[in-house]
């Protein structure tokens, strides 16, 4: 499909070859539980887990609920993994590969170019036959890779502020649930609503009911807007839209990666409710 996507054969028959690239798993849900305990119950064989949480997010305020981790914080926990930056990465988490994309979104910005996502996560590994292993994970060696960020071009607050202050173009996507969008509810943020002028595309149309990514119908979906900014409730499912969009060859997509909760932390920034404009 995409260089940016594995899938579970590919992997299977690198594995087999003894030619595995470094594994790391982001299973993560939202208000559950940590990952960990998914994780040691069975994993890929070689994977380490990541908390997404508090390796790949800083605490929750100001950039909202999953921020951006800081340089320091971020660099231990690729090297924790044992991350070269002349080595391949395959990420993956349960299915979804919402906070799978996180994670490769995190590493490519940061400058390394050979992160995959595995396409449809465990649950694709496990149909195709692989094999898990159980425990807390084989030890590492400390990787040396050094993360750069910055590497993307992405969009921030202020910047979407005084485009729409000015009236110049940008094209915002909100890929949250379309009652999230139009404001009838809000389960998680304490404002409901979205971005003036944004449109509409939930993140759960980029797949099918494996979780396996449709670039069919992601084209479609997106076509006629151009230069994308997606955003989602704390950049999470925003990072899943655009690992979308480029498995269906569209690379001119953006993220804002503090979302709706870093938007609605100023009062003073405007807020639209029903459907699109």
């Amino acid at each position: 499909m995409s260089s940016v996507l594995i899938e579970a054969v590919e992997l299977t028959a690198l594995v087999t070859a003894g030619a595995a690239p470094l594994l790391a798993d982001v299973r993560y849900t939202l208000g559950g539980p940590p990952g960990s305990g998914a994780f040691e119950q069975g994993h890929l064989p070689g994977a380490a887990w990541v908390d997404l949480d508090h390796e790949l997010s800083g605490p929750p305020g100001v950039g909202g609920r999953h921020p951006l981790p800081d340089l320091a914080t971020f660099t231990a926990a690729m090297q924790r993994l044992g991350v070269e930056a002349d080595e391949p990465v395959v990420v993956y988490d349960a299915a979804t590969s919402l906070a799978a994309s996180r994670l490769w979104w995190l590493l490519t910005d940061a400058g390394h170019t050979g992160v995959r996502v595995l396409n449809g996560g465990l649950a694709a590994w496990v149909g195709a036959g692989g094999a898990v292993e159980t425990g807390p994970g084989r030890p590492r060696t400390r990787g040396t890779f050094i993360p750069r960020p910055g590497q993307r071009s992405r969009m921030d607050a202020a910047t979407i502020m005084t485009r729409l202050e000015r009236g110049e173009p940008v094209t915002l996507v909100d890929v949250r649930a379309a009652e999230r969008f139009r404001g009838e509810t809000e389960p998680i943020d304490p404002v409901a609503g979205h971005i003036p002028s944004a449109v509409s595309r939930p993140g759960t149309a980029n797949q099918d009911d494996n979780s396996r990514f449709r670039p069919e119908l992601v084209r479609t979906a997106y076509a006629g807007l151009e230069q994308p900014v997606l955003y989602c409730g704390s950049g999470i499912t925003a990072a899943q839209s655009l690992l979308a969009l480029e498995a269906a060859g569209r690379q001119d997509a953006v993220i804002y990666p503090g979302s709706w909760s870093d938007w609605i932390t100023d009062p003073l920034r405007p807020v639209a409710t029903g459907s699109e404009p």
